[in-house]
């Protein structure tokens, strides 16, 4: 019986306001033209505790970025395999600069908690201080459809349906 084969390496960098903002490896999981998904460790400095999810050594992330849409959707578990939850990023459509997976971070979040109970729309105030809707009207309204989609899937329990997975 032969191995299997161990996924690509690639390196993913979330860009903020032009600049990298933090950059990571990951291994690339899947990409098929639109949807690439990649499985990363926790890649902060210690622990960060939101208050409602803390991310800490040991956790992992699986990343999905699209080529079309306006978001990026990250599966946490803890080391143990527990999820926690949901974090959802509105971004950019992604776009891969070799094995860079870059992804432009338009400050507005969404966390769903691992039971679906809790849908919080994160840093509308850093949205809204950051000018976008002045420098670029368009992204602006693309980046609040997005926030209202992925609200809408978390409130009706199909983010994970969109990830291709079952609850």
């Amino acid at each position: 019986m032969s191995e299997p084969s161990k996924p690509d390496p690639v390196r993913v960098r979330l860009v903020k306001a032009g600049r990298t903002k933090i950059s990571y490896p990951a291994d690339l999981l899947a990409d098929d033209g639109t949807r690439v998904t990649v499985r990363a460790a926790w890649a902060g400095d210690g622990v960060r505790d939101f208050g409602f999810v803390r991310f800490e050594p040991g956790d992992v992330f699986t990343e999905h970025y699209w080529r079309d849409r306006w978001y990026a959707v990250k599966e946490v578990r803890s080391g143990d395999g527990t999820v926690k939850g949901w974090y959802c990023d509105v971004t950019r459509p992604v776009t891969l600069d070799g094995a860079d997976i870059v992804c432009e971070d338009l400050d507005l979040d969404l966390w769903v908690s691992a039971d679906g109970t809790q849908v919080l729309r994160l840093d509308e105030d850093e949205y809204a201080e950051s000018g976008l809707a002045e420098r670029d009207p368009a992204a602006a309204r693309a980046a609040a459809e997005a926030l209202d989609a992925l609200e809408l899937l978390a409130r009706n329990g199909e983010l994970t349906g969109l990830l291709g997975l079952s609850r």
